[in-house]
């Protein structure tokens, strides 16, 4: 059994733990009360073993939310601030969270070209700072099954949208294995086992 040699995991054109950064913006409970495009509870689950992944891949993570000091909304979902319970959220008030100074420095500092992106909903808090990213000069990964819109329509439209700018969609399981790649990377392999097949797909959730 033959392998090729081991990419530059730099330069690799697919997603590395050392060439890529996870974006979070807007878990929160108000933010996942109007979508429904998709089951909140399954939702819920994708997102958290995304973060998950992050956090065993040792990922830069970028944690935004929305209107919580301004407009007193609540703050990133219990579940999911359990998981990120040392990343700092970066509140603001623009819809766009690529017009926030201190978020767009934050994803600057993680000096990754590569973003992972995820957000409430598909096609305002997702697609706007996807958009100006993929302006800026950096790849997008639109994480399609931990996101979601106001309405299937409107989730599959903001997907489209970004898609047809050059934004590159993945599923969760699909980044899982994208990070991991090689199973004799063994020092990942109980985590991502864990994540994927002990907790969710073998556990029918």
């Amino acid at each position: 059994m033959t392998s090729e040699p081991t990419r530059d995991p730099l330069t690799d054109p697919l997603l590395t733990p050392q060439n890529s950064a996870l974006i979070v913006i807007d878990y929160q409970p108000s933010q996942l009360a109007a979508v429904s495009s998709m089951d909140h509870d399954l939702l819920t689950r994708n997102i958290v073993s995304v973060a998950r992944l992050g956090k065993l891949y040792d990922l830069p993570i970028v944690l935004s939310t929305v209107n919580v000091v301004a407009n007193n909304q609540p703050p990133t979902l219990t579940e999911l601030r359990e998981v990120l319970s040392d990343s700092e959220e970066i509140d603001r008030t623009q819809i766009n969270s690529w017009e926030d100074v201190e978020f767009r420095r934050a994803v600057e500092a993680t000096g990754r070209k590569k973003l992972i992106m995820t957000a409430l909903w598909t096609e305002v808090c997702l697609a706007y700072p996807a958009l100006d990213a993929l302006r800026a000069g950096y790849e997008v990964f639109p994480v399609v099954d931990a996101v979601g819109g106001t309405s299937l329509e409107a989730h599959r439209a903001g997907l489209e949208r970004i898609a047809k700018a050059g934004a590159q969609p993945i599923s969760w399981v699909s980044l899982a294995c994208e990070l991991q790649r090689d199973w004799a990377r063994v020092e990942t392999v109980p985590g991502v086992v864990d994540i994927v097949l002990t907790s969710r797909l073998l556990a029918g959730v």
